[in-house]
Formats: C-alpha cells, sequence, structure tokens
C-alpha cells in the first residue's frame, strides 16, 4: 500500500478562488485532482514528471 504523504493539499495562491487543484504525494506518484469535482477522481503522475514540470513552469516565470 503507498503511504501518502500530508494528504490532499491546496496551494497557498488558491486562497479564496474557488478554481484550483490538490495534490498528494508519496515517495514514486503524484496524485492532482480539480477541487470542485473531487468525484471525478484524479490524474496520477510519476513523482520524477511532477518535478520536471514545476521546475519547467518555475524557469518560465508562471
Amino acid at each position: 500500500m503507498t503511504e501518502w504523504r500530508n494528504g490532499w493539499r491546496k496551494s497557498s495562491y488558491s486562497q479564496g478562488k474557488t478554481t484550483c487543484v490538490e495534490v498528494a504525494e508519496s515517495s514514486s506518484r503524484v496524485l492532482v485532482r480539480d477541487t470542485r469535482y473531487r468525484e471525478l477522481g484524479h490524474m496520477s503522475f510519476p513523482h520524477a514528471e511532477w518535478v520536471s514540470l514545476l521546475r519547467e513552469l518555475k524557469r518560465d516565470g508562471r
């Protein structure tokens, strides 16, 4: 069984907004879901891909 660290969390940029995503992490996977439609499930990414995405977003200043 995969142990998820800290459960689901939302970005501090999402405060007061209705359109945001939540993230849950383990040592090998990252789950992402839409806060408004949690019942529709989530997307799962390998941890390395998630780190790469975040690196690119920071590099582009987003």
